[in-house]
C-alpha cells in the first residue's frame, strides 16, 4: 500500500541541518506513527512521503518555506530590561516564555541584551533553515475513523 492522504504511517525519520547536525531522529529510538494530514508533520514534509510504500527509504532537502518557514522580523520583540527582572539573571541564548492575550505559551530566545532593552526572538528555532529529511517507511495502513 502506498502512502496517501489519511494513511496511518509508521516510520523512522531524521532531520538534519545542512552541516549534518541531527536536530531530531527516531532511528535510535522508537519509530513514529502518524496519520497523514493530522498536523503532526508539516505539510512540506508530508508531500515527500506521498506514494512511498513499506520498505522505502528516501532523503530529501526541505526548503525553509516547506519546513518551519522563513525568519519573520516581526517575531523579534524588544522588552524593557525591567520587564524581564522577575526572571532573574538573563543571558543571550536563554529561552524565556510569555503568554499571549489568549493564554497561549510563546517561547522565545534572548538574542540581545542592551542597557535598557532586551531583544527576544519568537521565530521557530528552525525557521529559515533548509533541512535534510531522511525517512524509512516501516508500515502503511489505511486510517481508521479515529486515525
Amino acid at each position: 500500500m502506498q502512502i496517501h492522504e489519511n494513511s496511518k504511517v509508521t516510520l523512522n525519520f531524521a532531520l538534519r541541518l545542512e552541516n549534518g547536525d541531527t536536530v531530531d531522529s527516531t532511528f535510535d529510538t522508537q519509530p513514529a506513527t502518524l496519520c497523514i494530514g493530522d498536523g503532526n508533520l508539516p505539510e512540506g514534509f508530508e508531500k515527500h512521503l506521498m506514494g512511498l510504500a513499506e520498505g522505502d527509504s528516501r532523503t530529501v532537502k526541505v526548503a525553509p518555506e516547506d519546513a518551519f518557514g522563513q525568519v519573520n522580523p516581526g517575531n523579534l520583540q524588544q522588552f524593557k530590561t525591567e520587564q524581564l527582572a522577575q526572571i532573574g539573571s538573563i543571558e543571550v541564548g536563554m529561552m524565556v516564555s510569555f503568554e499571549d492575550a489568549a493564554g497561549t505559551e510563546l517561547p522565545g530566545v534572548i538574542t540581545e541584551i542592551g542597557d535598557e532593552l532586551v531583544t527576544v526572538d519568537f521565530n521557530h528555532p528552525l525557521a529559515g533553515k533548509s533541512l535534510d529529511f531522511e525517512v524509512e517507511i516501516i508500515a502503511v495502513e489505511a486510517a481508521t475513523d479515529g486515525h
